[in-house]
């Protein structure tokens, strides 16, 4: 079992699955820092300063230490019920981004790769070896 396993662990596709899913890790937190540090409060600039992630909506009950609150972290760390759609377009916002940095890399990818050059295809056996009857019938 040990050695089925070790076998399998070093196929290369495991391998390859592996490494992908640790770059995509770390390329996920450069990219949530970028929209996080960067992108959103640009945006949040252009439309009067405001912060997406403090937009949220109050579903329940809040605790009177926390009445009036808008820290959103704070609400929801107190087991606040909360519809938290600033936070969803931020998310949003990350995914569109990092879609278009994929597509970005895919196409330059793309580009460097020569076309792949289509061989024709050459005819089945069968159908070789039925010409070759066929030809030789006709002589007979």
């Amino acid at each position: 079992m040990f050695k089925e396993f070790r076998d399998f662990i070093a196929r290369g596709n495991v391998m390859d699955l592996a490494v992908a899913v640790i770059i995509g890790a770390a390329f996920g937190k450069i990219i949530t820092s970028l929209t996080d540090d960067i992108i959103m409060p640009v945006i949040g600039k252009i439309f009067g300063g405001l912060d997406f992630s403090s937009y949220f909506m109050v579903l329940g009950e809040v605790p009177a230490a926390l009445q009036g609150s808008t820290d959103y972290a704070a609400l929801k760390k107190a087991g606040v019920p909360l519809l938290g759609y600033g936070e969803f377009i931020t998310q949003a916002v990350n995914f569109v981004i990092i879609a278009f940095i994929i597509f970005l890399m895919i196409r330059q990818v793309n580009k460097m790769t020569p076309p792949a050059v289509e061989v024709p295809a050459g005819e089945p056996e069968d159908v070789t070896l039925l010409r070759e009857i066929r030809d030789e019938l006709r002589k007979s």
